[in-house]
């Protein structure tokens, strides 16, 4: 069976290791075909290793296993998507896949659409996050949504990393009920668990080692809420000077971000790690505390799940997905958005309370084993893919 999955680029991020880790296991663990195209990557984000260790790696027939298309941009571009277009519909000729899976908004759109035009026989498409909603403004999302339904005709079947994901794209009118899986992002579990409290790296990173440490994994870009951490960070500290807030990523809003912690006096409580691959995330999760995620815009944050299976209590915004994981008063704290007084007042509570850290840690590792093994993800997609092959209208 030969499958080609499609994503928009490469950069560090949920979306782009799931997809990673899904073509690396059906080709590992199901002997399977499978192979990436992506649209160019880069900038503050960061690419993921495996970027450059697949460019130069071939397949049996000696095609490669990740094509890059330069002009499978993310921004709406009217020429180059035209072009992307005709360019993914020319390889998926060329190659002739059983299935085409796409991940990401603009190469979800495209890739579909390529794939219909190539008669592809099998479409999937994974919804990893919304590409609309009130995150944006009226025109784009219209247009996001008319773009979403369109896609959805040359869809055979839909994954959902989250049941929110597949209830918010029924309710706008995309799909069926049964064209819809809900399969969680999976990742190797084995780091996480192992994860320890690494005082040498605490003290590189100029934390002591009785500092309670907040952590937050995800990008500073617009609606991950590093603004809404940030703003109850002032009040947090003046009265639990010893929390220490470590922001693992990079990107456009880092300036902004360290800016405002200087402004705050801030600078020796707010620590920046900088961009971090995805193998070297245990270790900074090893010595966190507690994890806020409070994104305004997510299909099911990893970073919940990873800091749960390394045994950390999570405070997440009531947004998208969170809610799956974090179960309020059982793995952590669930907040409506934008709460920030409910925010003061949990990191607070378990910065002075080691036992109900621990308790909230050990029912979110126990979820996380049960749900989140990436070997279950792939087991899952690829018994989709079997049973969407001998039943092709299904």
């Amino acid at each position: 069976m030969r499958v080609a999955h499609v994503i928009t680029r490469l950069v560090i991020g949920g979306a782009q290791e799931n997809t990673v880790a899904t073509v690396r296991g059906l080709r590992e663990r199901h002997g399977m075909d499978a192979r990436l195209i992506s649209g160019p990557g880069g900038g503050t984000e960061g690419l993921l290793a495996e970027a450059q260790q697949w460019r130069e790696a071939r397949c049996a027939d000696n095609g490669p296993l990740l094509t890059i298309v330069p002009e499978l941009v993310r921004p709406v571009h009217p020429l180059k998507d035209m072009i992307a277009l005709r360019k993914l519909e020319g390889i998926f000729r060329e190659t002739r896949p059983d299935i085409v899976h796409t991940h990401s908004g603009k190469a979800g759109i495209l890739g579909r659409l390529a794939a219909r035009g190539a008669g592809v026989p099998l479409i999937l498409h994974t919804i990893h996050g919304p590409s609309f909603g009130n995150f944006q403004n009226f025109a784009a999302n219209r247009v996001f949504l008319a773009a979403e339904k369109f896609a959805a005709r040359c869809t055979t079947h839909f994954i959902a990393v989250s049941e929110a994901m597949k209830d918010q794209y029924l309710a706008a009118g995309i799909g069926t009920p049964e064209q819809y899986t809900t399969i969680f992002s999976g990742f190797d579990l084995g780091p996480f668990l192992a994860a320890s409290d690494d005082v040498q790296l605490r003290k590189r990173l100029g934390i002591a080692p009785d500092d309670f440490v907040v952590g937050k994994i995800a990008r500073l870009f617009p609606l991950k809420g590093h603004d809404d951490l940030l703003a109850a960070a002032p009040e947090i500290v003046r009265q639990n000077p010893k929390i220490k807030f470590l922001l693992v990523g990079d990107g456009r809003w880092r300036a902004r971000f360290e800016n405002f912690s200087r402004s705050r006096g801030l600078e020796k409580n707010v620590i920046f790690a900088g961009l971090v691959q995805p193998r070297d995330v245990p270790k900074y999760a090893g010595i966190m505390n507690a994890l806020a995620h409070l994104s305004l815009r997510e299909g099911l944050p990893r970073a919940l799940p990873q800091a749960l299976a390394a045994g950390k209590p999570v405070v997440a915004w009531d947004c998208d997905g969170a809610r799956e994981v974090c179960m309020d008063g059982r793995t952590g704290f669930l907040l409506r958005r934008h709460d920030l007084d409910g925010l003061k007042k949990r990191l607070l509570q378990l910065a002075s309370d080691a036992p109900l850290c621990a308790e909230l840690g050990k029912a979110g590792r126990a979820l996380v084993r049960e749900n989140f093994g990436v070997e279950k993800m792939i087991g899952a997609i690829h018994d989709l893919y079997t049973l969407k092959r001998g039943h092709p209208l299904a």
